[in-house]
Formats: C-alpha cells, sequence, structure tokens
C-alpha cells in the first residue's frame, strides 16, 4: 500500500494517473492547500519542500518520495512498467519528462500566475509566458508527427506531460494549427485510467475554466495564497 498525498494540481495528477496505470493500492489523502496543510511538520517531514505531491511507500519501510518525476520514476523503476528497460529507451523518456520538468510545468505555471492569479494584468510577463508555453506546444506537435508517444510507447513521459498540457485553456494557451498534439491528448484522455487519476481529486475548473464561477473562485484561492506569502514560505 502506498499513502498518496496530493491535491487538484497537474503535478498531482501526474502521480494520481501513474498510480492508476500501474494498478498499484494506495491511500488518497487530499491536502487543503488554501488552509496551507503543506507546510505543516508532520508533512514536511515527508516533503521538506512543502509542496504536493509526495508518497509513502509502505511496503519499503515507509519509504518517502516527494517531487512529482521524482515519484513517477520510482513507480516506473518499482513496476517495471511505463519506462523501457534498455538505455536508449530509458533515456527518451527520461529527455521528454525533463522537458516537462523544465518547460512545459514551469513556464504554463507561471502564466498560471500572470493571466490568472495576480490582480494586476502584466501584459508582457502574460505575453512571454504564454507565448514560451505555445512554443513549446509547437516542440510536442512536431515529435508527435512522427510519433504516436513523446518516447515510443505510452510512458510516464506522455503521463507528466499530458496532466499540464490538457490545462491549457487555464493558461490562456490554445492549441489551433497543432493537430498532432490535439490527437495525443484526446488519445490519452480516452485511456480508463487516465480518466479515474483526474478524479483523484476532481478539479473541472482547471480543465474547463468557462465555468465563470468556478474558475473566480479558484483564481481568488490561488491570489490569497500569493498574497499571504505561502510560496516564500
Amino acid at each position: 500500500m502506498i499513502d498518496f498525498y496530493t491535491a487538484a494540481t497537474p503535478n498531482g495528477h501526474k502521480v494520481s494517473i501513474a498510480l492508476e496505470e500501474l494498478e498499484l493500492p494506495y491511500e488518497l489523502h487530499v491536502l487543503d492547500l488554501g488552509k496551507g496543510e503543506q507546510k505543516e511538520p508532520w508533512f514536511t517531514a515527508i516533503n521538506p519542500n512543502g509542496r504536493i505531491p509526495a508518497i509513502v511507500d509502505r511496503a519499503e519501510d515507509n519509504f518517502a518520495v516527494f517531487e512529482s518525476g521524482a515519484i513517477l520514476l520510482y513507480l516506473a523503476e518499482k513496476t517495471g512498467r511505463l519506462m523501457p528497460q534498455d538505455a536508449k529507451g530509458r533515456s527518451l523518456v527520461m529527455q521528454w519528462l525533463m522537458f516537462q520538468m523544465g518547460g512545459i510545468g514551469p513556464m504554463m505555471g507561471q502564466a498560471n500566475v500572470f493571466f490568472r492569479y495576480f490582480p494586476e494584468k502584466i501584459q508582457p510577463a502574460i505575453d512571454r509566458y504564454q507565448g514560451e508555453c505555445r512554443r513549446l506546444f509547437k516542440v510536442l506537435d512536431t515529435r508527435l508527427a512522427g510519433h504516436e508517444f513523446l518516447a515510443g510507447d505510452y510512458s510516464i513521459a506522455d503521463i507528466a506531460n499530458w496532466a499540464w498540457v490538457r490545462t491549457h485553456r487555464w493558461s490562456g494557451v490554445d492549441t489551433e494549427g497543432l493537430p498532432h498534439l490535439q490527437r495525443w491528448i484526446r488519445a490519452i484522455r480516452a485511456r480508463p485510467a487516465v480518466q479515474r487519476g483526474i478524479e483523484r481529486p476532481p478539479s473541472d475548473v482547471l480543465v474547463r475554466p468557462d465555468s465563470e464561477e468556478k474558475a473566480q473562485q479558484f483564481a481568488a484561492e490561488a491570489r490569497k495564497m500569493l498574497e499571504t506569502g505561502q510560496s516564500r514560505q
């Protein structure tokens, strides 16, 4: 059994999707980020950085793993699935996983901050991060033009990138003119394990921000966290 500490965010859903795909038994613990539960001492003993997600593997002497990319690697290596065994195949998965960790995630995260959460609209910052997100989407589209998935077979690289890319509307970035990316988004969304994973826990507002009331409430809660210095604690 794995204890899974999370919230309804792309990074959290990366891990919930992987757990569902791998059919690993886990117990879900949803943290209230607005209340700062991720900063409480009991949780920082699991993740010193005070961020979700994190897991504790009871079968391995309660071994704790934090950072979403590290968790995906741990689970893939634990099960021997969603990761090739040969050196070149493993490297390809690692490259596209790092592409998400170093590019897609941070750029979309900053687009969210400036486009959705900051009370002032700083247009150069919005343009900068939305433009970089779009550029990265084009990189994915080019790769997917000749490949069904990012690194050979379906892998943790696809899970990691998809969990963020699917929320592109929330970041104010469209996927028009990127047919291969759109095909890939639909194909992964159709997987039963993925459908279960994004409900653990659900976060419709991140995918369908056209629900104005929910969108405003979500943005207000995120803004409050920024204004009270949660990110600096």
